[in-house]
């Protein structure tokens, strides 16, 4: 409320001493996730597209993203002119190892924009050791593992930069809104600029020495995609809760994937004994079942009150895509993500829901699962 009574909305509008909400919310974040420096912006997809610029991505330039991916992702590459390039995906959800080799010898790319798509982290330590041995610049897109962990290292610390969103959706909530983390001082001072900082920069905490500003201010472009003060004071006493938040939803997943591990109908995912997930949301596979027949049973569910999404639709609903609707792209052939998504059904876990609400929620599931064909 202090922020609407004093009506300073803009990050840079201060008076005398004073530290902007979203300057505070960017020191505050970059000490939970375990960083030097942190960036605020307008979205999610905004920090991806500022973070691959930073890291020098051109025009042309290959990408290489995981097929299976919110449209967001490839749409941040697109954005730059870059070329995506997809990679298959295993059973588990995970970026494919043999494939992202396969598809850095085809393209040439000097690129990885990992994607945990809807929280499923792959071997970490298996992933920088590729990206080391072919000299790889990994970008992590961590909008659905915000507080989650592989082996016991937060999710973000594994790439030269990392993306957040806090999307109505994800972990923090403003509505809109997106954070960027990194290490780096030379690539952080290009992130700040881009976000369109003017020569501002010095206003920030968590930022760079200001002699790492020397080139950027001269060579990077403003590219507008500020945060403001009213979404980051939403934002502060979330980040406090965060740790208590994703305790809960995994009880909520715990309970919803108990019951529906007894259903001789429904796959569950195989989660890395290394994960520290966030069951922020569930996914299953209904396997052997027809295009047709998933449509019916997601229509079940939809009329009782169940709401879920089938990744295997060849047609683009709400936020969920298949990566050959994404046009904008080159047509690419990713045979065992399209397999794999075809029998994918996903749904989303909000704390609202108690846990005697799950229960009841993955029991009307499983008795649907009982009148497939």
């Amino acid at each position: 409320m202090n922020v609407l009574r004093h009506g300073r909305l803009h990050r840079y509008n201060v008076t005398e001493n004073e530290d902007s909400e979203t300057s505070l919310l960017e020191k505050e974040f970059a000490d939970y996730i375990g960083v030097k420096y942190c960036l605020s912006v307008a979205s999610g997809g905004y920090a991806l597209a500022c973070a691959l610029r930073a890291v020098g991505v051109e025009p042309n330039d290959p990408v290489l993203t995981n097929a299976f991916t919110l449209a967001p992702v490839p749409g941040a590459i697109a954005s730059l002119g870059a070329k995506p390039v997809l990679v298959e995906i295993t059973r588990d959800l995970l970026i494919d190892f043999d494939d992202l080799n396969k598809k850095i010898d085809e393209s040439k790319s000097r690129f990885l924009l990992i994607s945990h798509m809807r929280g499923h982290i792959c071997d970490m330590d298996e992933l920088l050791s590729l990206c080391d041995k072919r000299k790889i610049i990994l970008i992590e897109d961590c909008a659905h593992t915000m507080g989650g962990t592989w082996d016991g290292t937060n999710s973000g610390l594994h790439g030269l930069v990392s993306c957040y969103s806090t999307q109505t959706y994800k972990h923090l909530n403003s509505g809109e809104g997106g954070l960027l983390v990194s290490n780096d001082p030379g690539l952080m001072s290009r992130a700040i600029i881009l976000s369109g900082s003017y020569m501002l920069y010095d206003r920030h905490i968590a930022r760079p020495e200001t002699s790492d500003f020397g080139k950027s201010k001269y060579y990077s472009p403003n590219c507008s995609g500020r945060m403001d003060n009213l979404r980051a004071a939403i934002l502060r006493p979330q980040l406090r809760e965060l740790s208590i938040k994703c305790e809960e939803w995994n009880k909520r997943y715990g309970v919803i994937e108990s019951i529906l591990g007894k259903s001789n109908r429904i796959g569950l995912i195989q989660r890395p004994s290394k994960e520290g997930y966030v069951g922020s949301s569930i996914q299953f596979y209904l396997d052997g079942i027809s295009g047709q027949g998933i449509t019916k049973f997601v229509d079940k569910c939809r009329r009782r009150g169940v709401e879920l999404k089938w990744f295997g639709d060849k047609e683009p609903h709400g936020y969920t895509s298949r990566f050959d609707s994404w046009k904008y792209i080159a047509p690419q052939d990713c045979p065992n993500t399209k397999t794999t998504l075809s029998t994918l059904l996903d749904m989303r876990i909000p704390l609202s829901f108690t846990l005697a609400d799950c229960e009841l929620i993955a029991s009307i599931i499983v008795e649907e699962t009982g009148e497939l064909d």
